[in-house]
Formats: structure tokens, sequence, C-alpha cells
């Protein structure tokens, strides 16, 4: 419980300033959505003329911007990234930051095994990323309902924030790997946001090139698409993959921190 509350503790000022930025993204973004509502069939028809390569990497997608569904749809995607970079990094630092700020004294001379050490610094990671998936939650269901016009999208809000959810535990799992795995603990945020980064921007290409669909399996990125989760929901297979990635993520996580060399 104490490296838990001091897990908390020490990411405190940070999970303040991601969950201020989930807030200002909505925040700011709420004038284009007006700004598209109230030029109505006019926008439709510009939008309609972009190509759909410049649609897929601005994630437009097929959406309708002139409704709040449609830009929230849009919407997701950059609130996606940020969760996701986020879980990345947290999940990179909380494992390795001993390490590199030279005080693994404090973990090497408490009572308690390496793997209740992981599992505390786990669930001090989990309430984060669920603290910032919540915060994102609240507030896009508040402001998206005031400039709503009567449209209610509460329903389509939740589904797409428990794909965030899992995405981000995906990331978060991810970074903890990286950080038990890699001798050099300033590199595992670098490597693990190289990884994220690297499989976003796979993601863009199979938006903007139908043939590249088949790679659509080793991006995350893929498995809870906006236009998809709000059409036909979660798909069985990207929530199985899901569950190995991540289950096979946090084995790694725990067999590499148990063997590995503490450096004080």
């Amino acid at each position: 419980m104490n490296i838990f509350l001091k897990e908390l503790k020490s990411h405190g000022k940070s999970l303040i300033i991601w969950c201020i930025a989930m807030f200002f993204m909505i925040v700011s973004s709420i004038g284009k959505f007006t700004a598209y509502a109230e030029t109505g069939r006019s926008m439709s028809e510009l939008l309609s003329q972009i190509p759909k390569p410049i649609k897929a990497v601005l994630g437009m997608g097929d959406f309708d911007l002139t409704k709040v569904s449609g830009f929230y749809g849009m919407l997701y995607l950059y609130l996606l990234l940020l969760a996701t970079i986020h879980a990345a990094l947290l999940g990179a630092d909380i494992i390795s930051k001993e390490e590199r700020d030279k005080t693994a004294e404090f973990l090497l001379v408490k009572p308690v095994s390496r793997s209740k050490i992981v599992t505390s610094k786990l669930f001090a990671s989990l309430f984060n990323i669920a603290a910032v998936n919540i915060v994102t939650l609240f507030f896009s269901i508040l402001l998206m309902a005031k400039y709503s016009g009567g449209e209610d999208i509460t329903r389509e809000i939740y589904v797409l924030m428990l794909g965030m959810f899992i995405l981000q535990t995906l990331f978060l799992s991810l970074g903890t790997a990286s950080a038990a795995v890699t001798k050099n603990p300033g590199a595992a945020s670098s490597s693990v946001t190289a990884i994220l980064l690297a499989s976003f921007i796979i993601s863009s290409l199979i938006n903007m090139n139908g043939r590249l669909e088949r790679l659509k399996y080793i991006t995350p990125f893929e498995y809870f698409r906006a236009e998809k989760l709000l059409s036909v929901g979660f798909e069985p297979v990207f929530l199985f993959l899901s569950f190995v990635i991540i289950t096979s993520l946090l084995i790694v996580t725990y067999a590499s921190y148990k063997k590995r060399d503490l450096k004080v």
C-alpha cells in the first residue's frame, strides 16, 4: 500500500496536467464544431471535396462534421492519441524511475517481493489512466451535450471511452514491459513512444490506402476505430488480440523485473 500511495503522489502533478490537456483539447474543439454546424450544407459539400487520404490523416473519415456525433468521432482520434501517449510514458516511467534517479534502494529495503512491487505500481498506473479516461468522459458528455442541438450521443461517448481505456491499458503494458526489459532505464520512454507513433502512422496509411488493410492486425489503433465502434461496435477478434497482447506484456514485465539487477 505504501508503494501504491507513493506512486500516486509521485505522479499526481503529471496526472493533473494530462487531465487539463484533455479538457482543453475538448474545449478548443468546440469552437470548430460550432463553425461546422453553422455553415451546415455548404460545409458538408466542402468537406466532401477533400481527398480521402487527407481526410484519413485528419481523422475525418466519413463523419458528418455538422453533427455532434460525427464531430466527436473525428475528435476521438486526437483524444486517443493523447491518452495512449500518457499511458505509454507512465508505464515506462513508473517501472524505471528508481533506477533512473538512483533511488532503487527505496524498493530494495522494503520487506516485499518484486512481484508485489510491480503489482503496486500497476495499480497506481491503472488509477492514473482511469482518471484521465473518466475526466475525458465527463467533459465530453458535458460539453458535447451543451452544443449538440438536441442530439444525444452519451451512449456513443461511453463506447468510445471504453475502447480508449483498453488501448490505454495496452500501451501502459507496453511501457512497463519496455522499461523492465531494457538495460538503460532512460531509453524506455523513447522506445515506447517510437513504437506508439509508428503504430499510429501505420494506422493512418491503412486508412489512406485500402490495399494495406491486412496490416490492421499489427497496429492497435485499428482495433478500436471510431467509425467501427459507432457502427458495428466492438469486434471480438480485436478484443481477443488486445487481451492476448496485454497479458503477454504483463508477463514480460513481471518476469523481466523479477530477474533485473536494479542499479542503486
